[in-house]
């Protein structure tokens, strides 16, 4: 155990961040996405719920803030202006944990497949709720950041 560190990010998930760059994506999802077909490098994080583990995430790695939408969620078929309420508690945790709030952006169900097939790794959670999904555009640290 660490002082200071979220406890739902595990050892290999740890690494996984430290080692990713700037610009480097990582997606968040749920248990209905298909994780082993897509991902690089899959991370297993069942029974957490995806807010949960967005919280975690966001609580040591910080948004790009080159790019003006560095979190991006999955759209709803048929209904891509529709905000599912698990996205919405993605908006309200990134608003509360993110070094850089921002606001969502949105992908259609297929480009966001797609995306997800050239991220650095996937976690897949628990999460049951429909469209749970998120991807997350890692910046950087900047020299004056406090390290703790």
């Amino acid at each position: 155990m660490l002082i200071g560190i979220n406890p739902l990010l595990s050892p290999d998930l740890l690494r996984t961040l430290c080692a990713m760059g700037h610009g480097d994506e990582i997606v968040i999802a749920d248990a209905n996405f298909p994780a082993e077909a897509c991902a690089k490098h899959l991370l297993r994080a069942d029974g957490i719920d995806a807010p949960q583990m967005l919280a975690a995430i966001l609580s040591v790695m910080p948004l790009d803030t080159y790019d003006r939408t560095p979190a991006n969620v999955m759209q709803i078929v048929g209904k891509p202006d529709e905000v599912p309420p698990v996205v919405a508690l993605f908006q309200t945790t990134i608003n509360d944990v993110a070094d850089t709030p921002a606001d969502l952006g949105s992908i259609e169900r297929f480009s966001f497949y797609d995306r997800a097939k050239s991220a650095f790794a996937i976690v897949q959670t628990g999460e049951r709720r429909l469209y749970g999904n998120i991807i997350l555009r890692k910046g950087v640290l900047r020299p004056n950041d406090a390290a703790t």
